[in-house]
């Protein structure tokens, strides 16, 4: 079978990776470089029982989550690339207690791991955190992953198996026999397949061709700020009312990050670096200290309503792997293989 997969993100080579482990003939379409969008600007949080709390998606995403470290170890065995997997536990700073003690009781009901933390037991948690904050949820199964590491992994494992990438492929349209997708148009050249996987990310909804009856797939800008500890002081993730701290252990600290609707700007701005810093700074004082070393933005795919999407299209042989908003690098491994079942069977 010969499926053609849209998108040169980690959502893209890992769909592409697992239908070219089940025995399909792959290539991989990127009309720029692979990696060059959401996947290398991500903060890489695989903040499944902090980002579900106790929605529907909170079984699913605790599942994606437990499955990383056989990935992440199946990618370097392949590869020889770490990509950075630490379960380096969540801790998210809270107001209001009660809330938060529903939520730890849902929780801990589904046989989950958690914890509220009040007054001393914040900072025996993570001993950076102010001293002004007295209470937070603590999950410590949640982790991180580094999805630049995560990217190069996944790149060199697709070009081992026999994954075709082509990169500077803009598509054109889908091909179309009747109602059936049977592949793409790159200009004037006309790629034929038996299915087509539309991992496009934040363009999906640009791609010509694709229904209208689809939900729309939109940009939704976040910044974030890097920063070098030295020594590293910070050890475990921790997330504050606008955003979050990402520590990888050497010293390096992701600062992030806004949530604007504004389009395709990919601009890095004064009032976002003050905002994230600011309050990064608030929740770890020790912060104020540490040296900017870089900052960037990027799109996070966003669908107002019935996200993300997963699986087969209402077009026969097209396939979808996009919308993950604030979770596809948490999602990515999860719906390769969902994807790959819907194209293959099984």
């Amino acid at each position: 079978m010969k499926v053609i997969v849209i998108g040169g993100g980690i959502m893209g080579l890992a769909t592409a990776l697992e239908l070219r482990a089940r025995g399909a003939a792959v290539t991989l379409l990127e009309r720029a470089v692979v990696g060059a969008e959401a996947s290398s600007a991500a903060g890489g949080i695989l903040g499944a029982q902090m980002e579900a709390h106790v929605g529907p998606d909170l079984l699913d995403f605790v599942r994606a989550r437990d499955a990383y470290p056989n990935f992440a170890r199946d990618l370097e065995e392949r590869t020889g690339v770490h990509v950075g997997y630490r379960r380096c536990g969540i801790v998210k700073l809270v107001d209001d207690v009660p809330a938060a003690r529903a939520l730890l009781d849902a929780q801990l009901a589904l046989g989950l791991r958690a914890e509220l933390l009040l007054d001393a037991a914040v900072r025996e948690a993570e001993p950076e955190i102010s001293p002004e904050r007295r209470a937070a949820l603590f999950f410590p199964d949640d982790a991180q992953i580094d999805p630049r590491a995560l990217l190069r992994a996944l790149s060199a494992a697709c070009a081992r198996a026999g994954v075709e990438v082509r990169v500077g492929a803009l598509v054109t349209g889908l091909l179309l026999e009747g109602e059936v997708c049977r592949g793409v148009s790159l200009g004037a050249e006309s790629l034929a397949a038996d299915a087509v996987v539309l991992a496009a990310g934040s363009w999906a909804s640009l791609v010509p061709g694709v229904p209208l009856s689809l939900p729309k797939v939109t940009p939704a800008r976040g910044q974030i700020v890097a920063l070098e500890e030295r020594p590293p002081r910070t050890r475990r993730i921790v997330f504050h009312a606008t955003g979050y701290v990402v520590p990888r252990g050497d010293g390096r600290v992701l600062c992030g990050s806004t949530l604007e609707h504004v389009g395709y700007t990919k601009d890095v701005t004064a009032k976002g670096v003050v905002d994230i810093l600011g309050a990064a700074c608030a929740a770890v004082p020790s912060l104020g200290t540490a040296s900017v070393s870089d900052f960037w933005s990027n799109f996070r795919p966003y669908v107002a309503e019935g996200g993300p999407l997963v699986g087969p299209s209402p077009v026969p042989g097209l396939f979808l792997a996009t919308g993950h908003y604030r979770n596809g690098i948490l999602l990515a491994h999860d719906t390769a293989l969902r994807v790959a079942s819907a194209v293959l069977g099984g």
